[in-house]
């Protein structure tokens, strides 16, 4: 009889098992359950015609081409010819936290390393595989996870997105042959994580069997979802490697990125609230904790590449006055760059806007008490740089090919140390130099040539230089906005900037599809000016302003273009996020859609809590209906305070009735198993508001 061996975490359970050495076969990926007691995986399964006569069940290291002919967790060669590795010799160690099983090969040479660990409710998985033999060979495939998924599963939950409409969310049956996301753009992409959803059938935001895969990997990835002609789905996912990139002499080896995986019982929610612990688990606080958040003022839309020390410092001294406790100097400080052709590469400040160097205007900063950070996008170089004519040959490049341009720049290649070493050298100076506590890395265009799975762990070499040399600097993560937001930059970074599209509007959609996998304290969410500067769509301040409190707030516009009425109603609303950032940040997060297409997210704890209330565009139905909130539960008292009702100026007033008059006055009590059931009853509200209330549970 085999011997079953289990690991599990929140919700779910990772269930394999052992027979005759061979490598272990899945016995479920899915709801929790105690796996002790069941039947061996030989005595359930009958011959079945058209097969072969040795039963082969989907292992952990399936055999491709010796009769499993599902996807293979490896694909090696050497030279023209496939090298198919039969797994056995399982070795197989584990505690309460972590399971790690080691198959070999040794008439191929092969060793597989698979390791799960349970973290924060979900399960990180991850592959090392080695050469144990005498002859090289080449990877071309290594998963991070395979998994098997139950034939209950009925949907896929994905993203997909490009520059300024980032996270559009995509709902699809299952397969029934195969279904894939693959990026091919050198960085994760505008479509956010590579990642999906799987849900059940009646699968909820709120309830049901809700399966999830994030990578934490910021280049080239593929996830595929396979039907199986027994019934059941694989999915397996992991980075793409270039042909040769992933070569192993004898001794070597090959790591694939990390895989999140979670299986939730209460739906989407579940899976998200998973999700957020794992990541919250990578990153590196400067002094090992989060402190409150420091609201932000980026200057990029205040005054693009158009500075001068004086106006900086204006805008400093504006930002000041309403409550900014961060302010970022963006491009265009160095020298040469007065638009985005030329200067990329020289990382020294120009000395025409800046003749007192950039010291001065941090010292300036930090006089008005905020904080100074700085834009840098180490990864690029403009042709018109002195770096590049010092180093033509740093830049991605085919041999004898042209050097395709985006945004008028290259792509240093990354892979190389020379190149590292030369920018660590850069980023480094000003760090010494500078009072800079905050760095805003960016990284403005797809890769072409790609650079491989090489040129990320490039990069991320360097952030992990940036940050072992000055850990008490944060780092943001920006790509065009939400080119890079990923877990596997968590390990580096602390901050993401969601996406170029500040649109009150627009926002709604890509901030809940980031919510999905990324934790609220680190999505950046700035209030930006009217008309937006993506889609020149005009929005109220207090409709701009609610929509970024659910994140880091920032600000990304000029606070003096306002009058004297709307800076104070922007300073208002930095207090207000700085009152409540403590229950925003590092807690749970709630999504749900009402009724008349209204949607909601609630941010806290299970006994406090802000909920907003979105709505886009005008009702249809005559009165709101109650919003239910299962996060409610069924017993006990929700106290109830109507904090603030943003946006839907102008026009006809929106009418009110005596409870929300008293709502607003003070707390009202509502039946917990009321709320879950029947619903919260809301205020009529117009298009592009967002109804913020408070909740207490009563002890």
């Amino acid at each position: 009889m085999g011997e079953v061996f289990a690991l599990h975490s929140g919700d779910g359970s990772l269930v394999w098992e052992a027979d005759d050495g061979s490598a272990p076969a899945w016995r479920h990926f899915g709801p929790r359950l105690t796996a002790g007691g069941i039947r061996p995986i030989r005595d359930q399964r009958a011959p079945a015609s058209y097969s072969l006569d040795d039963d082969v069940p989907f292992a952990v290291a399936p055999a491709a081409g010796l009769g499993w002919f599902g996807p293979s967790a490896m694909c090696l060669r050497r030279g023209s010819v496939a090298l198919v590795p039969a797994m056995a010799g399982a070795s197989v160690a584990g505690d309460a936290g972590s399971v790690r099983i080691i198959t070999r090969d040794p008439v191929a040479g092969v060793e597989l390393e698979q390791v799960f660990e349970a973290v924060g409710g979900a399960f990180v998985c991850r592959s090392v595989v080695r050469n144990i033999g005498s002859e090289t060979f080449e990877v071309d495939w290594l998963s991070s996870a395979l998994l098997p998924i139950a034939g209950s599963a009925r949907e896929i939950v994905s993203w997909r997105g490009r520059h300024n409409a980032e996270l559009i969310e995509c709902r699809e049956p299952m397969p029934q042959h195969s279904w894939v996301r693959e990026g091919r753009r050198g960085i994760s992409g505008h479509g956010g994580p590579p990642g999906l959803f799987v849900l059940d059938e009646g699968a909820t935001y709120h309830a049901g069997t809700v399966r999830a895969l994030q990578l934490a990997w910021s280049g080239d990835a593929r996830i595929e979802v396979e039907r199986d002609d027994e019934g059941f789905w694989t999915l397996n996912a992991g980075a793409v490697l270039q042909p040769g990139e992933a070569s192993l002499a004898p001794g070597e080896s090959w790591q694939s990125p990390d895989a999140i995986v979670t299986v939730s019982t209460s739906g989407r929610n579940g899976a998200a609230q998973a999700f957020h612990d794992a990541v919250r688990a990578r990153i590196r606080w400067p002094d090992g904790a989060m402190r409150p958040r420091p609201v932000h003022l980026n200057s990029w839309e205040a005054c693009y590449f158009d500075h001068d020390e004086e106006r900086i410092v204006a805008l400093a001294e504006a930002a000041a006055s309403v409550g900014v406790e961060r302010f970022i100097l963006d491009d265009g400080w160095f020298r040469g760059r007065n638009d985005d052709t030329a200067g990329l590469g020289d990382w020294t400040t120009d000395p025409v806007k800046y003749p007192h160097g950039l010291r001065t205007l941090a010292d300036r900063v930090n006089a008005l008490g905020m904080e100074f950070g700085l834009w840098v996008e180490p990864e690029m170089i403009n042709p018109d740089s002195d770096l590049y004519r010092a180093y033509p040959d740093w830049a991605l490049a085919l041999p004898g090919r042209k050097r395709p341009t985006a945004r008028n720049q290259l792509v240093l290649d990354m892979r190389r140390r020379d190149v590292r070493d030369h920018l660590f050298g850069c980023i480094d100076a000003l760090l010494r130099e500078l009072p800079i506590t905050y760095l805003k890395w960016d990284h403005n265009r797809d890769l072409a040539p790609a650079g491989g799975a090489a040129q990320m762990r490039g990069a991320y070499e360097l952030f992990a230089r940036v940050r072992a040399a000055h850990p008490a600097v944060e780092i943001e993560a920006c790509a065009g906005g939400g080119g890079r937001n990923d877990a596997g930059m968590a390990d580096y970074c602390h901050r993401y900037w969601t996406s170029d599209n500040i649109d009150a509007a627009s926002r709604i959609g890509i901030q809940r599809g980031f919510l999905s996998f990324l934790p609220p304290e680190v999505m950046g969410s700035h209030i930006a000016a009217s008309p937006a500067h993506a889609t020149g769509r005009r929005h109220s301040l207090g409709f701009r302003a609610a929509m970024a409190m659910a994140g880091h707030l920032g600000v990304e516009m000029d606070p003096r273009t306002l009058g004297d009425a709307e800076r104070a109603e922007l300073a208002d609303w930095i207090a207000f996020h700085k009152q409540w950032r403590g229950l925003l940040h590092q807690g749970t997060v709630w999504l749900g859609e009402g009724a008349d297409a209204a949607f909601w997210q609630a941010q806290g704890n299970a006994a406090e809590l802000l909920l907003f209330v979105i709505r886009a565009d005008p009702p249809l139905d005559r009165r709101p209906q109650p919003l239910p909130l299962p996060f409610a539960g069924q017993d006990g008292t929700w106290d109830i305070r109507l904090l603030r009702i943003a946006g839907g100026e102008g026009g006809h007033a929106a009418h009110s009735a005596a409870l929300f008059e008293a709502m607003k006055a003070a707390p009202q009590a509502f039946p917990a198993d009321w709320l879950s059931a029947n619903g919260l009853p809301l205020p009529p509200c117009k298009a592009e508001t967002v109804t913020i209330f408070h909740l207490r549970k009563r002890a």
